[in-house]
Order: C-alpha cells, then structure tokens, then sequence
C-alpha cells in the first residue's frame, strides 16, 4: 500500500513550543499593553521560522505549530455560532488542570471560515521555505463539543433533541472542510481527546455516573458524529485522527488500551490515518491493531514529546517491529511520530526548542533506517 497524500514515514501531531517572542506578545496583549493586531505580525515571524525549522530538521507534513491559539481546541471551538467560551470551572484528575469551558448556549453555525486564513499563511511560508512540503491543518475534533459536558452543556431550547445538535455541528465541520479545500488544503486532522478517554475506566465510570452517558454506545455515536462531518469531503480531502490522553505541561490525563474503542475506531470511523498514543506502558498493547482494515495507515506515537531526554533509538525499533507483527499489512501500514504534539497549550511541555528538534531529528534518522530515505513511501 502507499501512504495517503500528507502523512510521512516520519510524521509529528501538530504544535511546536512557542518561542519567547511569542509568550511575550501574548502576555504584552492581556495587560493591554499591545493588540492583537500586533500579536498577529510576531505569529507570523514566528510561524514562518518554524515552518523552515520542520523543513530543515527534516518533516514534510508541516504546520503552522499551533502558534496562534492558547488551547488546541478552544481557539477553534469559540468561533462557532452557539458555542460560549467560558471561564475554568472544574478540575482535570490527577493533576488539578483544567481548560475553559465550552458551552452551547444556541443553534450552531458557520458564519465564516475559521482556518483558511491562517491556512493561507501557512501556504505561503511554504513556499517562501523552498515549497515541496505538505501543509497540515490541524483542527478539534467536533467530539470536543461533546464529551467533557455532556446534554448538561447544551441549550436544551436549542437543542431539545440532541439529535439536531449532532447535525448542525456536523453540518458546520461539513462547512469547514469546504472552506479549507478551496484554499488548497488537501490534507486535515481531527485532534480529539475523547475516543482516547473512552479507554480509560474511571473516564468512563464518571461519564457515565456524573453525565448519566451510555459508555457503551458513544464510541459509535462519535464515530458517527465524524462521519457526518467529513461525508461531503472531496476524494484528494485526506483525514487523519489523532487520539490524544491530554498534554499539558509534559502531563498527561487518561490511560487503558484501545480496546474498548479498536473496532470502531478502525472499521467505522471512515478517516485515512491514525494518530495513536504508544509512549509509555498506560497506552495498552499493539493488540488492537489486529482490527486495521489494509487501505488505512497508524502513525505511532511511540517517541515522547513529553520529556527532554532522546527517546532510546534501538528501542523505538524494537517496538515497531512488534507493531508490525500486529497490522494485517506490517510496517507498510505504519508510520512513526511522537505522541503527541510539544504544546497542546501555550505553555508548552518541559524542554527546550533545542531538545525539540533533536527528538524531532532522530525520528527522521529512525524512521529512514526503518523504512529508506524516501519518507513518502
């Protein structure tokens, strides 16, 4: 099999660290000491420098880095019609974390287009680099508009049936999509914190007990959910997935295998690639990966973006060569990335931009001892 256009032998999630010209912009902007049209000129010095340093340290799948937003999925989220962003309320256990609320307070739209002007940013930097990259959109998932707070969280006068709520936000992704595929976006993908949740027992135990949520069948319905969203997507419109277990200053928030959500993660869920979670031990075994169907590749993140130590080389081997035992199609159907993206948040995790692209240089010498010098294949 050959890899879907966008995705890499050598891949990544998404975020890079934001460099300090950007905290300070940011910081300058919420003492009212700068604007946000001013924030947007160091982004854009910023992004444009970053997307060189994919490029240079060897990636061809690049993004913007994430660099204009605080949260990878509220900055997103707000600009939908009905949906309110609201101040931290609540707690992520263990670690006492927890991001701003998102709640829908009326009928959801799409007014305009959220991404593609930061798309075409991202374009252009391209080019500007030398070109011959693919660029990345990375966006939530709409599961996120969903899970964290349940029916509770949605405007029951909007939304007396929770089935016209899952139509309309499937219709505004449908919208999206459309949007960033006249700007030239061939491939997109779906960050999403929830069918990664669905695997850990005490998410589901408060799922269900707090949020009276049927566990068992939401796997389906977000899968369905998804669906909806991308069915009207062109045939060169390539999407991946990437299920994340929280990234938050190098912590993390969810463990369990992807049992309970393999089959249908792999069987229903109609994307092109996976971005799984395989870092450490509370990732589960490759098991699962018995259900991946021959016309779908897994990016395994088994690298870690979370810590500043280089990952060990003849380990990361070792264990694709284990996962390739598993998929139907071995190596062919894999890829290698690290877990998840350096800075799901602002704040980033704990290492420097120096050890970053280290970690980020050994993937790609990894991945060319593993699968050749063409990346692409």
């Amino acid at each position: 099999m050959t890899l879907p256009p966008g995705v890499y032998r050598a891949d990544h999630v998404g975020s890079f660290l934001r460099p300090k010209a950007v905290h300070d912009a940011r910081e300058a902007v919420a003492h009212n000491q700068s604007d946000m049209a001013s924030l947007r000129k160091v982004e854009d010095e910023a992004i444009t420098d970053v997307v060189s340093k994919q490029i240079s340290n060897g990636l061809h799948s690049i993004t913007d880095g994430e660099f204009r937003r605080a949260y990878f999925h509220i900055d997103f989220l707000q600009h939908v019609d009905g949906i309110e962003r609201k101040g931290q309320t609540g707690m992520i256990r263990p670690y006492g974390f927890s991001p701003p609320v998102l709640s829908v307070t009326g009928k959801l739209g799409h007014p305009k287009p959220i991404q593609v002007e930061d798309f075409k940013f991202l374009q252009e930097a391209i080019k500007k680099a030398g070109g011959g990259a693919i660029p990345k959109v990375c966006i939530p998932s709409p599961t996120m508009v969903h899970f964290r707070g349940g029916r509770a969280s949605i405007d029951i006068e909007a939304y007396p049936n929770l089935d016209g709520f899952f139509e309309d936000l499937a219709r505004v992704y449908q919208e999206e999509l459309a949007s960033l595929y006249d700007a030239g976006a061939r491939f997109v993908q779906f960050d999403d914190t929830n069918l990664a949740y669905l695997c850990d027992p005490n998410m589901r135990e408060e799922a269900e007990k707090e949020r009276n949520e049927d566990v068992s069948a939401l796997p389906k319905k977000y899968a369905a959910l998804i669906n909806a969203a991308i069915s009207k997507r062109p045939a060169d419109l390539k999407i991946g997935i990437h299920l994340c277990r929280g990234n938050y200053r190098s912590k993390w928030f969810a463990s369990g295998g992807y049992e309970p959500v393999a089959e249908v993660l792999f069987k229903d869920l109609n994307v092109d690639a996976y971005f799984l979670e395989y870092d450490d031990a509370r990732s589960g075994d490759f098991a699962p990966l018995r259900h991946l169907p021959p016309n779908k590749v897994v990016i395994l993140g088994l690298m870690s973006s979370k810590k500043a130590e280089l990952d060990d080389k003849a380990k990361i081997i070792e264990r694709l060569k284990q996962a390739a035992e598993i998929a139907p199609e071995g190596l062919k159907q894999l890829c290698l990335s690290h877990q998840c993206g350096f800075s799901s948040t602002v704040e980033g995790n704990d290492l420097t931009e120096e050890q970053q692209w280290a970690k980020i240089r050994l993937e790609v010498e990894i991945a060319k001892e593993v699968w050749g010098e063409d990346l692409s294949r």
